[in-house]
């Protein structure tokens, strides 16, 4: 029986621990060694105990891709996104990417099937 709401997803994606395990995550993707995609599907994999199917990893790569832009775009929304929280985001990653990362793994965290477990 699922258990989620759309209120406990929005408090969810708003509580500040689980942002701040989701930037956590980004800093532990991010610091893994190999090309995008696989950190996507490791990530994916962690999260979900599974690997994504093709139009799943597809979405994980628009995902990443539109936040990437916008940050890029907003730079100043990239320090915002990564100074939220009361522990320290690493200083040594690139703030945009970082911040990308950020948000595709607070996305990650907050899927139905991560939150439930079904």
């Amino acid at each position: 029986t699922r258990t989620d709401t759309p209120l406990q997803a929005l408090a969810l994606m708003n509580d500040v621990q689980q942002f701040e395990a989701a930037r956590g995550f980004a800093e532990r993707i991010l610091t893994s060694a190999g090309p995008e995609d696989k950190r996507l599907t490791r990530a994916f994999r962690s999260v979900t105990g599974r690997m994504p199917t093709g139009q799943e990893q597809t979405l994980l790569n628009e995902a990443l891709a539109s936040q990437r832009a916008h940050f890029a775009a907003h730079p100043e929304a990239a320090k915002k996104v990564l100074a939220n929280g009361e522990s320290k985001a690493a200083d040594t990653l690139p703030p945009v990417e970082f911040a990308a990362w950020t948000m595709v793994a607070s996305l990650l965290l907050n899927l139905d099937e991560t939150v439930t477990r079904n």
